[in-house]
């Protein structure tokens, strides 16, 4: 066990602690933590602290939380294991800990088993039901197709909280919350972000569609995440683009970044839910099983149309819906409204508010 960057000194020991339990790497991608990053953040309101136990972590998310001024302790252990859970329990324990957070589908109902024996209370973040037994006191399922038909196997005592209402947006989003979109008639600015780390190389695909739309003044930024280690060969097939695009690394200001873009595209994970807040109109590549179920109920919802599966559709087709969305305007504009009005930027302190009340 290390640490990586030690606690924010300007909080008390006696403040209440948040523990939270999660990975980032080009496999499993950043969404985890990042959401992760949304609740401490939320905590850090109440006058909490927060900590982050993690086995992978890129360094540009580690600097992200040097600047936060969170606590970033290395395990040494097998992501899931029992060693995985005595270690987190063993710190949480030390730290004190009102709350451990888990979040990732290595942890199963074991690990969770494992954290409430040694009576700590848990907060579960979930996506699809994946684990066999939810013994959670909380199970946080924050995406729009999440019921409680995906948790028949919990204790008597496990709550949900179920929905796009408790949609972890961090704290660079909560400013926005006023913020009007403007929808012009025939749409130029394209933004596209397709995860921390892209390992299907699905940008390359995109840039393929980008370079066969026939709309005079097309732009793209094209945001390269911080687990993407294909940067150079991306950058290679931007330079044949016949419309003005650039490529973005480290980007800390994505809620600008949205508010710029005309339409999006991305892929099903919790960046829908920003873009949702910002009332982007999105086209949805599904990458992963669990993207799946939120690409579908966002274009069942009306906020975004979803292109398929990443390895399934050619770029003609991509192409071809995005020019319909820049070309019409009232897609555009109902998709931005019905992206508004399911995500407001709250959903953090909703969780926040659960876990003082529990």
């Amino acid at each position: 066990m290390q640490n990586i960057y030690h606690p924010d000194s300007t909080l008390q020991d006696t403040a209440p602690s948040l523990l939270v339990r999660a990975d980032a790497s080009t496999q499993l991608g950043t969404g985890h933590v990042m959401r992760c990053l949304a609740l401490a953040q939320a905590w850090h309101e109440i006058g909490g602290r927060a900590f982050f136990a993690t086995a992978a972590i890129a360094s540009s998310l580690a600097t992200r939380f040097l600047a936060e001024r969170i606590e970033l302790i290395h395990l040494d252990v097998l992501p899931g294991s029992n060693d995985d859970a005595t270690q987190t329990a063993s710190l949480a324990q030390k730290r004190r800990a009102s709350w451990v957070v888990v979040d990732g589908y290595q942890f199963g109902d074991a690990y969770q088993r494992a954290i409430k024996q040694a009576g700590l209370r848990l907060l579960f973040v979930d996506d699809y039901g994946h684990a066999d037994h939810y013994y959670a006191d909380l199970v946080l399922n924050q995406n729009i197709n999440a019921d409680e038909s995906r948790y028949p196997h919990r204790e008597s005592y496990t709550r949900l909280l179920l929905g796009t209402s408790y949609a972890l947006l961090r704290s660079e989003f909560w400013s926005w919350r006023n913020w009007q979109r403007q929808i012009p008639s025939v749409a130029r600015r394209v933004l596209v972000t397709l995860g921390g780390s892209d390992p299907e190389s699905v940008t390359h695909k995109v840039i393929k569609a980008l370079k066969q739309i026939q709309l005079p003044g097309l732009q793209a930024r094209i945001v390269i995440g911080p687990a993407n280690t294909d940067l150079p060969t991306i950058r290679r097939e931007a330079e044949d683009l016949d419309c003005h695009i650039e490529l973005l690394t480290d980007v800390t200001d994505m809620p600008a970044l949205m508010a710029w873009a005309d339409a999006a595209v991305s892929a099903g994970g919790i960046t829908c839910w920003e873009l949702a807040f910002m009332g982007v109109p999105t086209v949805v590549v599904i990458l992963a099983d669990n993207q799946k179920g939120i690409a579908e109920g966002l274009a069942e919802a009306g906020v975004a149309s979803c292109v398929g599966w990443h390895d399934q559709f050619a770029p003609g087709q991509l192409a071809q819906m995005l020019t319909e969305l820049l070309e019409k305007c009232p897609i555009r504009s109902r998709m931005s409204s019905h992206g508004r009005s399911i995500v407001d930027s709250l959903g953090a302190k909703r969780v926040v508010d659960q876990l003082q009340d529990a």
